[in-house]
């Protein structure tokens, strides 16, 4: 009997060998696309399941170490390049707070207040981005600064911030969607909003359904239009402000001296900082979507530095060239019957005084993309968040399951779902629904920036403690630790000045005793709602606060060899001519 032949080293040959996929590969084969449709749905091979973690004798320990470990091999793809991120930075906030909410602050505060207010949350968040961007390039995790705030202050503030800011997003998608449905009404008002309803939420359903890819192209398209919407009303208003109007005459900062600079005293520029973190809101996206981007490293900080250009061009000019165009007595400020009304809109008022026709409806349609940006935007932050809380075990497991897309399918279809609240636009009642709705998500983003802050100071005091140097972080803050300082105390500085004007607004005197409960938590819901959220999780697992010798700094860097490339980046650098050298400090 013939003996059966071992194949030996030299019997092998590469035409004689099967290239077979490697864990969790995915190969393409030539299947029907609706076999690979189906099959893009089931659970990446790569996903871990969201465990149980450590449990104690009380069953109640809250395990730190496989939250940070869930959250940084999370299979979420990374397809976001460069150029998403910076145009995310650039034009992703801005929206209908900077292009109608900037008309009810000018009339509640006048053209000085506006350009204060906007300018110091402008410093703020320019600090508070700053300090994202250090953690996001270091640990490009899931869930990004609501993951930071679990692993570097705190597991139960971790567990209220996640929840804080995807509640923020949940609620802004039907509230976006009602609020395109009524930018229609500008053009025509005859046709039921629920058409229009169905047709926005689909758009929005189906960007997300193309992954973090489908997000991030219609971000920087939807990205592109506003900022040339933006800069194109400053040229223009530069023009008119200079006499060069259809109604000729130089107008210069009369409206400054009459009817004045300040309206309501210090309570209007109080009055102001709410409108203002509302109009920056979503910047913080950027940090969001570290996890899903090709090389954070690279990408990140140019797109942290855009925040900058953004803040003092696109805010600030845009906003003092409003405030010279539009006295803040004009009635038609205070005119909205909704937060996309673009009749209330000082941007088009300015148009309108000027006696130019067909601009208004054109930037009634900037508006409109403004508001579907923002729904796009809304899936993609809940959705995401969601599931890092999932991955953490501060949420149902179920909200984890990511596809093999990298789609949080589970969290997309829950925010989706959500979106049906907006059927409710033709109800005579919805008006009081959405009105809550909107003080659920109104000092969201305070909550979050302050946290930011916070969760960066004691991050730096733990890459102290433990014996590392700056140096050896591949992206540090330009305001630095100071920065950060600056951030949290006017963080804390904004919430106490909404507190005050919550309990006692502008014309209280007038207010019942109920109009005036109604207007405190119409701006101040969210903080009850963030220690609702905290102190019973607090208690329950008894977590505390994170020390800096116990911080985890390791878990989730995804550079092993960041000192040999920070090196590499230093001789580069140095070789560059001083042009260069300055460009990239602000670019």
């Amino acid at each position: 009997m013939e003996s059966e032949k071992i194949m030996t080293k030299g019997d092998w040959s590469p035409a004689e060998s099967t290239d077979l996929p490697e864990f969790g590969q995915q190969l393409e084969h030539n299947r029907p696309w609706t076999a690979r449709f189906v099959d893009s749905f089931k659970r990446d091979p790569n996903a871990h399941a969201t465990p149980k973690g450590t449990v104690g004798a009380d069953g109640r320990v809250f395990d730190v170490e496989s939250a940070a470990a869930n959250t940084a091999s999370s299979p979420l793809q990374r397809h976001l390049k460069g150029r998403h991120l910076q145009m995310i930075a650039i034009g992703g906030s801005i929206g209908t707070g900077l292009f109608v909410g900037s008309g009810s602050a000018l009339a509640n505060g006048g053209p000085a207040s506006l350009v204060i207010a906007f300018g110091l949350i402008g410093i703020m968040l320019y600090c508070t981005v700053h300090a994202l961007g250090e953690m996001a390039v270091l640990f490009p995790v899931a869930g990004s600064f609501s993951a930071y705030s679990t692993r570097f202050l705190d597991p139960a503030w971790g567990f209220a911030m996640g929840w804080n800011y995807a509640m923020q997003w949940l609620v802004v998608l039907p509230l976006e969607i009602v609020a395109a449905t009524l930018t229609i009404d500008f053009w025509n008002d005859s046709i039921n909003p629920d058409a229009f309803v169905a047709i926005f939420l689909v758009l929005i359903v189906v960007i997300n359904l193309f992954g973090v890819k489908g997000y991030g192209e219609a971000e920087f398209v939807f990205s592109i239009i506003k900022v040339i919407a933006v800069v194109g009303f400053i040229i223009l208003g530069i023009i008119l402000n200079c006499g060069g109007g259809p109604d000729g005459g130089y107008i210069g900062a009369k409206y400054w001296y009459d009817p004045g600079a300040f309206n309501n005293g210090f309570k209007g520029l109080c009055s102001v900082f709410v409108t203002a973190a509302f109009a920056f809101a979503g910047t913080e996206l950027v940090g969001l979507a570290a996890a899903e981007t090709a090389n954070p490293r690279k990408s990140l900080p140019s797109a942290v530095k855009q925040v900058f250009w953004r803040i003092s061009l696109f805010y600030m000019v845009a906003l003092t060239v409003v405030g010279l165009l539009v006295p803040y007595t004009d009635p038609r400020l205070l005119s909205a019957e909704s937060s996309v009304d673009a009749k209330a809109s000082p941007f088009v008022i300015a148009i309108t005084n000027a006696g130019i026709t067909g601009l208004p409806s054109v930037m009634n349609a900037v508006i409109l993309i403004a508001v579907l940006s923002v729904g796009n935007s809304s899936i993609y932050g809940s959705s995401r968040t969601l599931a890092a809380l999932a991955d953490q075990g501060q949420a149902p497991k179920i909200l984890g399951y990511i596809d093999r897309k990298g789609r949080p399918i589970v969290s997309i279809g829950i925010a989706s779902a959500l979106g049906f609240l907006a059927f409710f636009a033709g109800s005579e009642k919805r008006g009081d629904a959405f009105n809550w709705m909107l003080a659920l998500s109104g000092l969201s983003s305070i909550f979050t920036w302050g946290s930011i802050c916070l969760a960066h100071i004691r991050f730096r005091a733990g890459w102290k403690k433990q014996g590392h140097s700056l140096d050896e972080l591949a992206y540090r803050s330009q305001p630095g630790l100071v920065g950060s300082w600056i951030g949290f105390i006017f963080n804390c500085l904004v919430l106490v000045a909404q507190f005050w004007t919550g309990a006692w607004p502008i014309g209280y005197g007038e207010m019942s005793g109920a109009g005036m409960a109604e207007a405190f938590f119409s701006v101040y819901l969210a903080t009850p709602v963030v220690l609702a959220f905290y102190f019973p999780y607090k208690f329950w697992y008894r977590t505390p606060f994170v020390r800096s010798h116990n911080m985890d700094l390791h878990t989730g860097i995804r550079d092993l060899n960041i000192q040999e490339l920070i090196a590499e980046e230093k001789a580069e650098r140095a070789s560059w001519p001083a042009w260069k050298k300055a460009y990239k400090f602000f670019c």
